[in-house]
């Protein structure tokens, strides 16, 4: 399964320089990082929250674990939960485990965690299980149009 041509298109209209990365199956973003045997810290994760109103795209390292007591403090609201693959898969209509973090896509809201930054390059999902997109920070931060949070907490 390659890179959807929506994503391709999407990619190139926001004039952004980005690399395709081939890889074997992969279904995490930890089985990302050592399948490219890259620090989990290079690869971003994007989880998929529903909040009191509406949905949101949370992106954060997969070095870090996604803290939702900082996340529900900064959004302001008196409640979020995680989604699960299958209703992800049902709402955006794709494929379990290709959610990107692109959000206009969606057309929903993207919440960056601050440590993506601390990378030289930022790898994240394609809409394909068999590929990632590699970016610099910059251009990351430009495609995602995210807000710049602090809601991750470090792994063990």
């Amino acid at each position: 399964m390659p890179v959807p041509k929506k994503i391709l298109t999407f990619l190139d209209k926001n004039l952004v320089k980005y690399t395709i990365l081939d890889h074997k199956l992969v279904y995490t973003a930890f089985d990302l990082s050592q399948t490219l045997k890259v620090s989990p810290q290079q690869i971003s994760k994007t989880i998929v929250i529903k909040t009191d109103k509406e949905y949101i795209l949370a992106v954060l390292s997969a070095a870090h674990y996604i803290n939702l007591a900082k996340l529900t403090k900064i959004l302001k609201i008196k409640r979020l939960a995680i989604v699960n693959e299958k209703t992800v898969s049902k709402i955006f209509k794709i494929k379990p485990g290709t959610i990107t973090p692109f959000g206009k896509l969606y057309k929903i809201k993207v919440y960056l965690d601050k440590t993506l930054l601390k990378s030289k390059n930022i790898i994240t999902q394609s809409g394909s299980l068999k590929n990632s997109i590699n970016f610099k920070p910059k251009d990351f931060l430009k495609i995602t149009n995210g807000e710049m949070c602090d809601f991750s907490s470090k792994k063990r």
